[in-house]
């Protein structure tokens, strides 16, 4: 029996090329965690002629790669026509994270910044660039894990059940840390590694946290979401529930991105 279909990849295609126009307005979270990616690979001494970087989006992390760690030539790929005419590389590819195009054996490191999280076949895909690296090439990936923006869903289920009766899934159901490790393993990866950071943040108004995620092509793109709008009722209540129960001394409002860090090396 095949895996469930949970993510609806056109439309996780469509946000991205929705997003492109406007990115730099909204990109804090993506070149916060490119930021800590390279943080990871300054401790590492081997070299990386040949770099993928696996779902660029705009191409901030191969900005914050380009010219160090021994990396000559930098690959973006992205889902998105549109991210990676963004990110302003003649060697672009358009392609699906869970069909890769490349050779086997092909780069000597594999770097993927917030953007597995959409991946439907996760064990596949990690399958796929474990054989895209060459014999000790390191793949390195930031995903969104399973705390993040739980305030937003804590008011949104309660929310709806108490205006529509029912709660539909309205943000990704993100990856766990244990189990992105023993994916890892499963995938054939030497020495393999999963662990937590976070990034928090807080906004003077809840409208804001939502064009953040819609500037970043991080809407609901969940299969089983609801294809109508939310009554007006439901979001009302949903950004008063967020408002009372989780305003700071401050008057803001924290919203939380649990940053799930896989390290792997290749055979």
């Amino acid at each position: 029996m095949s895996d469930p279909i949970l993510f609806d990849r056109q439309q996780v295609r469509r946000q991205r090329d929705r997003a492109a126009r406007g990115l730099a307005a909204h990109d804090f979270l993506l070149r916060e965690s490119a930021d800590r990616l390279a943080d990871r690979l300054r401790d590492v001494t081997r070299r990386f002629p040949l770099a993928l970087d696996l779902g660029c989006h705009g191409g901030e992390m191969s900005e914050v790669l380009q010219g160090r760690f021994g990396i000559e030539r930098i690959v973006r790929c992205d889902l998105s026509a549109a991210m990676v005419v963004l990110s302003g590389t003649a060697m672009g590819v358009v392609a699906d994270e869970e069909m890769l195009p490349f050779a086997e054996a092909r780069f000597d490191l594999v770097i993927s910044n917030l953007s597995l999280h959409w991946v439907n076949d996760l064990p596949g895909a990690l399958l796929q660039i474990r054989r895209l690296l060459r014999p000790d090439g390191l793949f390195l990936a930031a995903m969104l894990g399973g705390e993040t923006l739980t305030e937003l869903r804590q008011s949104l289920m309660e929310a709806e059940l108490a205006e529509e009766g029912g709660a539909g899934p309205r943000v990704s159901p993100f990856v766990e840390v244990k189990d992105a490790g023993a994916l890892l393993q499963r995938a054939g990866f030497a020495l393999p590694v999963a662990d937590i950071d976070r990034v928090d943040v807080t906004y003077g108004d809840p409208m804001a946290l939502f064009h953040d995620l819609r500037g970043m092509g991080e809407g609901n793109a969940v299969m089983a979401r609801r294809r109508h709008f939310s009554r007006r009722a439901t979001f009302a209540r949903a950004l008063a529930l967020y408002q009372q129960r989780f305003t700071d001394a401050d008057g803001r409002l924290p919203a939380r991105f649990q940053i799930v860090t896989l390290t792997g090396w290749g055979k």
